[in-house]
């Protein structure tokens, strides 16, 4: 196997602030910032804006969009316009 070919792979801790929650897992990902896990180690830190603590679909308060209508609001403003009848040679 050729030496270098791929990334450092270690412990990093992925952080959503907006829940209060962190996780800790292995990553390719780095970053500067550092934190001090539960265990006492020191590992860097990711913020990431959405996890599954805060995510609507995973926290269940997700809303159901109703779409009726949308379809024939888009064919109004942006369709082709009703279908005209040829004129009738006289």
């Amino acid at each position: 196997m050729k030496k270098d070919l791929h990334p450092d792979y270690h412990p990093v801790v992925f952080r959503d602030a907006s829940a209060d929650f962190a996780f800790l897992t292995r990553s390719t990902a780095t970053s500067a910032k550092t934190v001090e896990w539960t265990d006492g180690n020191t590992y860097p830190v990711i913020d990431v804006e959405i996890s599954s603590a805060s995510h609507p679909f995973s926290t269940g308060t997700a809303r159901v969009v109703d779409t009726a209508g949308r379809v024939e609001k888009f064919r109004r403003r942006y369709g082709r316009p009703a279908a005209q009848t040829p004129e009738e040679p006289a």
